[in-house]
């Protein structure tokens, strides 16, 4: 797949459930932005369910989608974290936590079953969730003179870009956050602005 400026994820956490044979698998979807939050989420759905036999789960990350993990949590190898895993894939969701919590109902599943489970669990919770589809945006941070201000602000405003942290000294600072496929052409705009300077 070529990369382009845009990702898929979920805007808020979202549930779904399913059972076989007395198994009940509650799947659990977060946004998440990094792996340091992953920990502290497992162990908050541990504390909320101490008698589930197993909290597997799957991430991945990065509007590239290139960074991922899965974790079986004791099921057999591939019944679990992959097919949660694949089911984030076919929905081409990125920046997002998927942990399906499996409560034991006496009979076993046998592979083709606990794949079957725990994507179906993924799916009902995706049925469940906002899916929203994102820019990848850059920051920049611009420097002018103040006779420069309306020519600023006009391609700011065509542009329709969002202004962070500005200052008004002895000149001008604006943050600026540019969708990156449209970074070399605004910058471009800038950089024709007299006494404009930018780093990125």
């Amino acid at each position: 797949m070529l990369f382009d400026d845009t990702f898929k994820t979920i805007l808020n956490p979202s549930e779904g459930i399913f059972r076989d044979r007395g198994s009940r698998f509650i799947a659990y979807l977060y946004p998440i932005h990094s792996e340091a939050e992953i920990k502290d989420i497992i162990a908050e759905l541990k504390s909320m369910h101490p008698k589930a036999r197993h909290h597997c789960w799957a991430m991945r990350l990065s509007p590239d989608r290139t960074i991922f993990r899965i974790n079986d949590d004791g099921e057999p190898s591939g019944t679990a974290g992959r097919p949660i895993l694949n089911t984030l894939l076919s929905y081409d969701l990125t920046n997002i936590l998927a942990v399906v919590v499996r409560y034991f109902g006496g009979t076993l599943l046998g592979v083709p079953g606990l794949i079957n489970a725990y994507k179906t669990a993924t799916v009902e919770a995706i049925n469940q969730s906002e899916i929203v589809e994102k820019t990848v945006d850059l920051i920049f941070k611009i420097e002018f003179g103040h006779p420069a201000m309306n020519e600023v602000m006009k391609v700011i405003k065509e542009e329709n870009l969002k202004i962070f942290n500005q200052s008004f000294d002895l000149k001008c600072s604006f943050e600026l956050e540019i969708r990156q496929s449209h970074v070399n052409k605004i910058i471009g705009r800038l950089e024709k602005i007299e006494g404009l300077k930018w780093k990125g």
